[in-house]
């Protein structure tokens, strides 16, 4: 028997897409960026399409190993993505995870954490009442001085 209340659950969280074309990603790299130590997170929204749903796009380099660690970091990427993306991502976005070595090491609840913290980071939603890196946007500040 199913529980009523896990299925309403179930019903409301958005869909998510995935990217999988190299032509999306590429795209998407042109978008916001944040590092963590597990985590590159890119987002970009599309102009045209804002109706479609959260899209997800995940890759790890050779610098984190071999193909066996490679996967293993992206299977743990998309286990968090599909906890944390339903809840705070935006609709109509589209987004890439880029594993970092501490990936494969971190206990998955810091995992959780770095994910969620790069999202809001990339939304502008900064903590340090946006002092970071977005604020401090390469030569603009002294430009606006003069």
């Amino acid at each position: 028997m199913t529980d009523p209340n896990r299925t309403s659950e179930i019903a409301e969280k958005p869909a998510l897409g995935r990217l999988k074309k190299r032509k999306e990603f590429v795209w998407v790299a042109g978008g916001h960026k944040w590092n963590t130590k597990t985590v590159q997170l890119q987002a970009r929204k599309p102009a045209d399409q804002s109706d479609h749903p959260i899209r997800l796009g995940f890759t790890a380099t050779k610098r984190l190993g071999n193909a066996v660690a490679r996967n293993r970091a992206k299977r743990r990427l998309r286990a968090a993505a599909a906890a944390v993306f339903p809840l705070h991502g935006r609709h109509g976005f589209d987004y890439v995870l880029i594993a970092r070595p501490g990936a494969l090491t971190q206990p998955f609840t810091l995992l959780l954490d770095d994910v969620k913290e790069a999202l809001k980071r990339v939304h502008g939603k900064s903590p340090s009442g946006g002092r970071g890196r977005r604020a401090h946007a390469g030569g603009q500040r002294k430009q606006a001085d003069q």
